[in-house]
């Protein structure tokens, strides 16, 4: 039987990001696909050797809007680890609740893509209103809604006010209660879960041997979360990685929507045992040496490189994203589907490839 090659992206009216596939196809059947990458590379590790190392937490937020607070997290933590600095406890805390609101602010925005994938217009709708409201907070505590500058080498460059603590709580629960109420669409109904189940299986054997991260790997059972290693004030909190064991479109689904609820509760556990303190220490000199510094981003580990020779510029920094680890999982789960189920098994990745090309 004859077999057809088909470009599926980087413009594409359900893709939310410019990935490019060559899909090699039998009838409706995909046999093969084919990875294209680099379609919006910007340089930006060359650019972090140009600039001072305290001006790369500004760079680094860039490599993507959604994850930026975890970028910039990622990154201070290396540094502070190169010239052993210690961050107040107070910045410790406010660094995981921003990290939280991203990752909400995240899930929403993916679970809102794949509900207008079905066609689903007012429960897309429905999410992304509550996903405002944390975009709201972001904005009101950082004077930014997407890239909130407040990481810095030593801590952070924002307070939040106990007043504006509360407000948050308040606003967190009714984005809990919210969400309850659409949760049935996502968990129960049929049009979705006939899309979802079944489809694109990944075994916890695969997941293992392809080296996938965060809700990829958690819904095929692997128990993976790099916040369990407690960086942060993570080690003072309490919770659990969400773990589904299918490894199927609809338990990528359940672990996302399951993870919205988790960072809603990790928020108000932030918000009761905020210490009072300083929000940043002074930084004297310039790093040296190289380490390794790794964060539990929304579409799971983040990992960065970094290599200093004591002057203000870096000599190296690499980075190696979520969607980058993933990629591999999606090109083994594609085969064999049919060509109707590429963007929801596209979409079940989360990809960001601003984040992959840098």
């Amino acid at each position: 039987m004859s077999k057809t090659v088909i470009p599926f992206g980087p413009q594409h009216p359900v893709l939310p990001e410019p990935l490019h596939l060559k899909l090699v196809m039998q009838d409706e059947i995909i046999v093969d696909a084919i990875p294209a990458i680099g379609y919006v590379h910007r340089g930006l590790e060359k650019l972090t050797e140009t600039k001072e190392f305290t001006q790369n937490t500004f760079v680094v937020e860039r490599v993507c809007g959604i994850c930026s607070c975890m970028h910039a997290l990622a990154y201070c933590q290396g540094i502070e680890s190169l010239m052993n600095i210690e961050i107040p406890d107070r910045a410790k805390y406010l660094r995981v609740l921003w990290a939280e609101l991203h990752r909400i602010h995240s899930h929403l925005l993916w679970l809102g893509l794949l509900a207008d994938a079905f066609g689903f217009e007012s429960l897309f709708m429905q999410v992304w209103r509550n996903r405002e409201k944390v975009m709201d907070i972001m904005e009101e505590t950082a004077g930014s809604r997407v890239i909130i500058s407040v990481n810095t080498v030593g801590g952070t460059r924002r307070d939040i006010s106990k007043e504006m603590l509360t407000k948050i709580s308040v606003i967190v629960d009714e984005i809990k209660e919210d969400l309850k109420q659409v949760e049935a669409a996502f968990f129960n109904d049929y049009t979705v879960k006939h899309r979802l189940v079944g489809v694109g299986v990944l075994t916890k054997e695969d997941a293992y041997a392809l080296g996938t991260a965060g809700p990829m790997a958690r819904a095929s059972g692997i128990k993976q979360d790099l916040r369990m290693t407690g960086y942060s004030a993570y080690g003072e909190l309490d919770f659990e990685p969400i773990i589904e064991q299918d490894g199927d479109s609809y338990a990528r689904t359940v672990v996302r929507l399951k993870e919205v609820y988790q960072s809603i509760n990790l928020i108000k556990q932030c918000i009761a045992k905020m210490p009072e303190g300083e929000i940043v220490v002074p930084v004297k000199g310039n790093p040296n040496g190289e380490v390794v510094s790794r964060v539990e981003q929304p579409r799971g580990e983040v990992l960065y490189y970094l290599r200093a020779n004591g002057s203000k510029t870096l000599d190296r920094l690499r980075i190696r994203t979520p969607t980058f680890a993933n990629i591999p999982a999606l090109l083994h789960m594609l085969p064999g589907s049919q060509l109707a189920d590429v963007p929801v098994l596209i979409l079940t990745i989360d990809p960001c490839i601003s984040c992959t090309e840098r």
